[in-house]
């Protein structure tokens, strides 16, 4: 799935997060899986609680907080969006 810098990305609401050991740990309370974040995963994550946020704005985010070049960047977010995606914790 290609994913554009104008799309919105809005979490699942049957979604719960908890920081465990320095990471974001999600539940999906429906399926009854768990997923793990790193550090930068888990800025995303926080960044979505204000609501949906387009994938220019999460890049931008990442950006200002972390330091590694704008391709990567977008590169690293697009992939943790579509696996986000995949196992149904954002829309």
């Amino acid at each position: 799935m290609t994913i554009s810098e104008n799309e919105i990305v809005t979490r699942n609401e049957n979604v719960v997060a908890r920081e465990v050991g320095g990471e974001t740990v999600l539940l999906d309370l429906e399926a009854g899986t768990y997923f793990g974040l790193n550090a930068v995963g888990g800025a995303i994550w926080t960044a979505l609680e204000d609501g949906p946020r387009t994938l220019a704005d999460l890049c931008s985010l990442v950006a200002s907080t972390f330091d590694a070049p704008d391709d990567v960047i977008e590169s690293d977010i697009k992939a943790l969006i579509s696996d986000l995606q995949a196992n149904g914790l954002v829309a």
